[in-house]
This record gives structure tokens, C-alpha cells and sequence, in this order.
């Protein structure tokens, strides 16, 4: 389905350009763009060395915001490929006052051609797409080489945080984390329980109120 361009968007992302970063979009290929690196400096970006965590599919922004809000020494880069959703997290980040939050317009898959070698804590997948169909796999965000890519990303130690309402896609991205040498383990009966800290999205919001299991891991790189 087709989203229909917001009014004012042009005035919006300009109005919002103090949090958002919109990447060089000279080479359209995506395996072409990848090894033309233009990677962020983060400590210049936010003016400090704090340690920073990626999420990837941002969506509207209410989960990385109130990550912000709770982590002030922590830097976060949230990634949205559409314009249309990524304004209003950049205008969410901006009514909070936030300096430790930017917002990364681009897909998933450039990400290598910006994005320093373990230059991340954490990363967070929150509801991503399960891609169902055959022949869509490498279209999800636990497939082989986007795995390969978070552990580029990634300081030794750091986690990849995952939630999804669909069993059969967990299993999945439990199984590839696996792969390729994560340390994994499962947390959905500790996020239904309330029994760790849990900034819930807007998506989890909607599925517990219909009553559906929240499915998460950790997982850990060696």
C-alpha cells in the first residue's frame, strides 16, 4: 500500500534538521554504495564520547525517545527509511528536548556504507517486518547478511535486542543469531512478566491489548 505524502513534509524535515540526518544517496545500488564508505563520526555528531545504540525501524520514535530520556549518557541513532514516519519521531525527540537522539533517514541495508566498525553498544530490532512469503528472506532484518553487518557494528560485548509478536520469525532470528556465534537466550516470559526493564512500542502497546505473546531475545556477541 502506497503512503500518502504528508502535508508540509518539506517544511517539516527542515524544521526537524537539527536531529535528523539524511545520508548522500549518489549511488542507488545498494552493493555499490556499501563499499563507498561516508561513515558518521558519532563522537562529533553528538559532541561527546559517550557510547552509542542503533535502533533499526524506528518507526514513529516512542520507544527510542523514552530510551533517551532514561539513558541521558547514552547516545541513540534511530534508523527509518520513510519520511513520512521518520518527521514525527524527529518531532517527538523535539518536544522532549532530547540532545542525545539523531534520526538516520535510510534503509536498513546501506547502513554498512555509514556506520564505523564496532562503533555500537547495542542495537534494537523492535517489530520488524517478518517477511513471510518465500523468496522475501533476505528482506528480513535477521537474515544472513544484515546478522553479519550488526557484528561489524558491534563492540565485543555488545547485544542485539529483539522483539516480534510472530513465533515463526523469532525462531528464525533465534536460529541465525545462533549461526553466527551470538551467545542467545530467550526473554519473552521476563518481558510478559515484567520481570526486566522493558520500553514497550507503540506496535507491543497495540498487541498486548489484543492479547497477543510478546516473543524477545538477547543476543550477546563473544
Amino acid at each position: 500500500m502506497r503512503i500518502r505524502r504528508k502535508k508540509h513534509l518539506e517544511d517539516r524535515l527542515e524544521n526537524v534538521k537539527d536531529v535528523l540526518i539524511v545520508p548522500e544517496r549518489d549511488i542507488v545500488n545498494v552493493k555499490l554504495a556499501v563499499q563507498d564508505k561516508k561513515f558518521y563520526d558519532f563522537n562529533k555528531i553528538f559532541d561527546n564520547d559517550n557510547p552509542v545504540e542503533l535502533e533499526i525501524g524506528c518507526g514513529k520514535g516512542g520507544f527510542i525517545t523514552q530510551k533517551a530520556l532514561l539513558n541521558p549518557n547514552v547516545n541513540f541513532v534511530a534508523v527509518e527509511m520513510l519520511e513520512n514516519i521518520i518527521v514525527m519521531a524527529c518531532e517527538l525527540a523535539q518536544k522532549n528536548g532530547l540532545t542525545n537522539i539523531r534520526f538516520l533517514n535510510s534503509g536498513a541495508e546501506y547502513l554498512p556504507r555509514y556506520i564505523k566498525e564496532k562503533s555500537i553498544s547495542n542495537i534494537y530490532l523492535n517489530f520488524s517486518p517478518p517477511f513471510p512469503k518465500i523468496g522475501s528472506e533476505s528482506h528480513r532484518l535477521t537474515s544472513d547478511n544484515f546478522v553479519k553487518a550488526y557484528k561489524s557494528y558491534l563492540v565485543a560485548g555488545g547485544k542485539i535486542y529483539q522483539k516480534t509478536d510472530d513465533r515463526e520469525f523469532f525462531e528464525y532470528s533465534f536460529s541465525k543469531f545462533v549461526e553466527h556465534g551470538f551467545d542467545v537466550v530467550e526473554i519473552s516470559d521476563k518481558i510478559v512478566n515484567n520481570q526486566i526493564e522493558n520500553v514497550e512500542t507503540e506496535y507491543e502497546k497495540m498487541f498486548k491489548n489484543k492479547g497477543l505473546k510478546i516473543n524477545g531475545l538477547i543476543a550477546t556477541l563473544k
